[in-house]
């Protein structure tokens, strides 16, 4: 049974860091893999996207130069190091995988930055 199961949010000051981290079992990302946010009252928005050679990484301009999307050599776990974190990234994250059948999502990750 394909799982995506999220960790590694929680808390922080603005300007800290956190690292999002999204374990595939049944699965894996060699196909691609996102990131995708929800803060409250808005869209859903992709934050960050790898291709499955790896060589093709986007972000968002928001959180360009302050996020790295990253996977593990084995492709089963996908992450989200983020750094320099302001309010506006206060959010629930999602990680995304799949293929041209199959649709896959985490189930949620809350990110708040507060002081």
């Amino acid at each position: 049974q394909m799982q995506l199961v999220e960790s590694g949010g929680g808390l922080v000051r603005p300007g800290g860091s956190l690292r999002l981290s999204c374990a595939a079992s049944g699965y894996s990302f060699r196909f691609f893999g996102k990131w995708y946010r929800q803060a409250p009252g808005k869209e859903r928005e992709l934050v960050a996207r790898i291709n499955g050679f790896g060589d093709k990484i986007d972000y968002a301009d928001s959180v360009k130069g302050r996020f790295t999307i990253s996977r593990d050599k084995y492709y089963h776990t996908l992450y989200l190091q983020m750094d320099s974190l302001k309010f506006e990234d206060t959010a629930v994250y999602y990680c995304n995988t799949g293929d041209r059948d199959h649709d896959y999502w985490g189930q949620g990750a809350q990110v708040t930055v507060s002081s």
